[in-house]
């Protein structure tokens, strides 16, 4: 069995590139750049930044090109593909890989910090909203015995 699935969420490096196939299907491009953060063995805090070149096309492609911008979060589900070229210059192979996209979803917006103007009360004009009830599980304040559960 093979499987070649790539899930990726990270921040657009640079604005979305459009583009036209001759055949007329839109073609996407852009990069997401990821963080990992991790301790050392001496426990000393170190960080990473990976870059992954992403490949959209159809209607998607059109999409991300219009909502996307540099530093956007967003959702990639694709396939990890590597795709190789002679340079025009120099005559040497060039490679190139990329998660060539099947799903993309955008992350939120920039400036979310889940103030009630940003849920949709807008408190400046007088339209407090009441804030949403929150189920919430009432746990008994007794021990429970493990004999007294039935199964």
């Amino acid at each position: 069995m093979y499987l070649n699935k790539a899930i990726v969420i990270g921040n657009l490096t640079r604005d979305p590139e459009l583009r036209s196939l001759p055949s007329g299907i839109k073609v996407c491009t852009f990069s997401l750049a990821t963080n990992r953060v991790w301790k050392d063995k001496n426990g000393a805090r170190q960080e990473s930044t990976d870059y992954h070149n992403v490949v959209v096309f159809g209607r998607q492609a059109e999409t991300v090109a219009q909502y996307m911008k540099k530093g956007s979060s967003m959702l990639v589900e694709g396939r990890m593909q590597t795709r190789s070229w002679d340079d025009k210059n120099s005559g040497e192979k060039k490679y190139r890989t990329e998660v060539v996209a099947d799903r993309t979803q955008f992350g939120p917006k920039g400036g979310s910090t889940g103030s009630p103007s940003s849920q949709g009360g807008d408190l400046s004009k007088g339209n407090a909203s009441k804030p949403e009830e929150i189920d919430t599980i009432e746990y008994p304040e007794e021990d429970i015995n493990p004999e007294d559960i039935p199964f």
